[in-house]
């Protein structure tokens, strides 16, 4: 556990200071409502999201909010559509809610609708992991709680709340409520270290995971134990909690790994723990790239055999050609991996800069269409002559073939937001704005494929989709159009890559798979086509499922001897 923040989420002034006080002006906010019955008077819950919200394990589950929501709670999930919400899981939980209720006799003030909600987030500085003890309660949080409320019970494991949604075209698991099936945001609290099923057994394997949402996974027999959700790995802080995670998982399961797994970035902490660890325990060291982690994950969770294609789509991974990767068609065969196609690739004007600033990737985009000379006007307060001067030089643009970043110029192009303030802000203001649009058809020509027989790739470009969305005068159906041409392109360039192999089973996995109207659009499409889909969802798709992918992956080369 750790401790939380925690206020009336109908304060809109309470809201603003926590926004100021941990620099988070955008990203939203987990609710905690008393029962069942008060969540439903503000979101939408089917039969699978109340069986999920009731569990014993008591996640944060997304939600869709009701009409009324955001004037009753101002500034909570900011242009979203769905907002986190979590049940009390602690007695200290009942009785802040029996408090606020007037402290009633009885139990029935337990299933009678309540009016409170209050905001339960994560106590932590920004950039800095979850707060657990005391005395770093007192140090830590001194400049963003007003009060702090302690316990004489020390907590032994920081934890924070795992957050998951509930998807109806997803498979629902054997203890699992029927109708949908859950996919993990972030496994944490109720679930770690819970050991999920391996298909084989093999040698024990510690996986150190990705540089953002961190996690780890210790896979020993025929189970793989992923560790709770650290987050990203740019603090000392947050650098001490892998490192204490990374001994607890040890400790708790009393084994001493055989081999280590990372990353094949070599800058990360999370590469030069699991190296260190490797040279201590004179083991070895199994770098594994960081894509095909995010297929291994499907692999490992479903227990697939054979070839496998696969679509990995995030935000950045390093290549094997030393360039940023993110939207890649692979094929998968257990150790192996080999790159099918990728996504045509988009410039970096500023480079990570441009992750993010939308109105960059925009411009980008712009000048790739031959149109930089719409640039001034669409972003009239921006540096765009420092950025078209970068691209008509070819200086700090470097090239990237992510999914993500996509994603981004889409949103600068409609203008629906400039700068980001926290990871996959544009993605998910745009998904917002195509589900509030509705069902769309793409619009005829949004994409090519350009096979190229003599490197053995096959390039989807999506150029012709962002022209047509830089002639767009209404957000709302651009977002929508880009969903529903970005499904089809993906649909179409996967389906041949079937086609071209005979392989049947195709893996989604990666950051960009939380997107639900991208994800089911896209399953629905290669199901159509008679594909086998599988997904990542008791391991998140994104970068909080890779160890698993590490530790799978590094068992098949230890199988085979080659590492």
């Amino acid at each position: 556990g750790g401790f939380h923040l925690a206020f009336d989420a109908a304060d809109g002034d309470a809201v603003t200071r926590l926004r100021v006080r941990k620099r988070r002006p955008h990203k939203p906010l987990a609710l905690m409502f008393a029962n069942l019955v008060s969540v439903k008077r503000w979101a939408r819950v089917s039969e699978a999201e109340a069986a999920a919200l009731e569990s014993p394990e008591r996640p944060i589950v997304l939600l869709e909010k009701l009409p009324g929501f955001d004037r009753m709670f101002p500034g909570i999930a900011p242009g979203l559509d769905e907002v986190g919400v979590m049940l009390p899981y602690t007695p200290l939980h009942y009785l802040l809610f029996h408090e606020a209720a007037g402290r009633p006799a009885g139990t029935a003030w337990l299933v009678d609708a309540q009016p409170l909600g209050l905001v339960m987030t994560s106590a932590n500085p920004h950039g800095e992991p979850l707060v657990k003890d005391n005395d770093e309660a007192f140090e830590r949080l001194a400049d963003i709680a007003d009060v702090l409320l302690m316990h004489d019970r020390d907590i032994v494991v920081r934890c924070d709340d795992s957050v998951l949604r509930l998807r109806p075209d997803l498979p629902a698991g054997p203890h699992e409520a029927a109708g949908a099936g859950i996919q993990f945001m972030r496994r944490a609290r109720g679930f770690t270290p819970l050991s999920l099923p391996l298909p084989d057994d093999g040698p024990a394997v510690l996986a150190f995971g990705a540089h953002l949402k961190a996690t780890l996974c210790l896979a020993r027999g025929r189970e793989a134990f992923l560790s709770q959700h650290i987050g990203g790995l740019d603090s000392p802080a947050a650098c001490a909690a892998l490192d204490e995670v990374a001994e607890h998982l040890q400790s708790i399961l009393s084994v001493r790994p055989a081999a280590v797994a990372h990353d094949a970035h070599p800058d990360y902490y999370s590469t030069q723990a699991a190296l260190a660890l490797a040279e201590r325990l004179d083991i070895p060291a199994i770098a594994v790239q960081h894509h095909h982690a995010h297929l291994a994950v499907v692999c490992a969770e479903h227990r697939l055999e054979g070839p496998v294609l696969g679509l990995a789509a995030d935000g950045v991974g390093l290549g094997t050609d030393g360039m940023p990767w993110g939207g890649e068609l692979l094929y998968v065969d257990g150790a192996e991996f080999r790159r099918l196609g990728y996504l045509s690739p988009l410039p970096l004007p500023g480079g990570d800069r441009a992750a993010r600033e939308p109105w960059r990737m925009a411009c980008g985009v712009l000048h790739a269409l031959g149109r930089s000379d719409e640039a001034a006007r669409r972003f009239p307060d921006q540096a765009v002559e420092q950025v078209l001067a970068m691209l008509h030089k070819g200086t700090r643009c470097p090239p990237t073939t992510s999914l993500g970043r996509w994603f981004d110029a889409a949103v600068g192009l409609l203008g629906i937001c400039d700068t980001m303030t926290f990871e996959g802000q544009a993605a998910m203001l745009l998904e917002t704005l195509a589900r509030a649009f509705g069902d769309c058809l793409a619009l005829p020509g949004s994409y090519y494929i350009d096979e190229r027989p003599e490197a053995g790739l096959s390039v989807l470009n999506l150029y012709p989709l962002l022209n047509h969305l830089a002639d767009e005068d209404d957000a709302a159906r651009g977002a929508a159009r880009f969903h529903a041409g970005l499904a089809d392109g993906l649909a179409q360039w996967l389906g041949n890559a079937a086609l071209a192999t005979g392989i049947r089973q195709v893996a989604l996995s990666g950051g960009c798979l939380h997107n639900r109207l991208l994800a089911s659009g896209l399953r629905a499409r290669l199901q159509a086509r008679g594909l086998k889909v599988f997904e990542a969802q008791h391991a998140p798709p994104g970068d909080g499922g890779v160890a698993l992918g590490q530790a799978w992956v590094a068992r098949a080369q230890l199988a085979r001897g080659v590492w």
